[in-house]
């Protein structure tokens, strides 16, 4: 009888611990605990010590009320003017209500997901490239905006988004660069065709302005000329002996630079100078 009754205080000793195991819960600071009872949601227990009625009261969730960082898979968007681009998010959320994010949806990471890459999509679309790619706090706050009080709905609050990447794909990225290069290559082309053109038009006026004074050289040469003849004509007055030794003297100079040539071999004088002068002369007067 001393065993049985042994045995019964142990039983009913484990039963008390056990009771107590299951009825006492100590809740860690940044979690809460949702309570079913009997397979229905019946509380949220708070961080601290919590008491819940054993065997029919049991704790089928336990939810950090800390916030969640949710990396957003990079996916291919299509923007309005048929460019591909790939793009990622972050997303940062906090649960309010555990019951609702448990709930309200099967798994909220994996809805949240979905939802931030179809939002995302949806307005990337709506955008060239050209804004798609230099917009990204447009984005940001048009995000924010769509998914915020679709998870609202599930206790869940979204703190806020942040676009990480937002590239053209490989195929475009090629695409662009050889683009610029070919721009590059036009202005290039552009800037040499100035350039030929400035050094033609310098080149041409130039000509224009040797030529210019090429004439007016000769203009002045022609009017010394002009005048030295006339002043030569007033003072010979038809005596030609002037004229004659003016005219000897150039002769004499031809022959001498005649002679000086590499190919001088013989230079051959007149014997009679003022005759041949006079003969000159005589052909100047025809």
């Amino acid at each position: 009888m001393l065993i049985d009754g042994l045995t019964m205080a142990g039983v009913f000793l484990a039963l008390v611990v056990v009771t107590l195991f299951l009825g006492v819960k100590i809740v860690p600071q940044g979690s809460k605990h949702v309570v079913q009872r009997l397979g229905k949601y019946h509380k949220t227990l708070g961080p601290g010590l919590n008491i819940i009625f054993p065997y029919i009261d049991t704790v089928a969730y336990k939810v950090t009320t800390k916030d969640i960082v949710l990396d957003i898979p990079s996916q291919d968007v299509i923007t309005l003017d048929n460019a591909v681009i790939i793009a990622n998010a972050v997303a940062y959320i906090n649960i309010v209500s555990p019951e609702k994010a448990v709930y309200g949806v099967e798994d909220y990471r994996f809805a949240i997901q979905n939802l931030v890459q179809t939002s995302l999509r949806s307005i990337v679309g709506e955008m060239n490239l050209d804004e798609a790619l230099s917009n990204r706090d447009s984005i940001k706050a048009k995000l924010k905006g769509a998914i915020s009080d679709d998870i609202a709905d599930w206790g869940i609050t979204l703190k806020t988004v942040e676009i990480q990447d937002i590239n053209p794909s490989q195929t475009m990225q090629t695409a662009m660069e050889e683009q610029a290069a070919a721009e590059r290559q036009r202005r290039a082309t552009v800037t040499r065709a100035g350039g030929e053109k400035a050094a033609a038009i310098l080149e041409a006026e130039g000509r224009l302005e040797a030529s210019r004074r090429d004439a007016e050289a000769k203009v002045v040469l022609a009017e010394a000329s002009q005048a030295a003849i006339e002043k030569v004509t007033s003072a010979i007055q038809g005596n030609e002996l002037p004229v004659m030794f003016l005219l000897g003297e150039k002769y004499v100079d031809a022959i001498k630079e005649m002679s000086a040539g590499e190919n001088a071999k013989i230079v051959l004088l007149p014997g009679d100078i003022p005759a041949a002068v006079r003969g000159i002369m005589g052909g100047m007067s025809k």
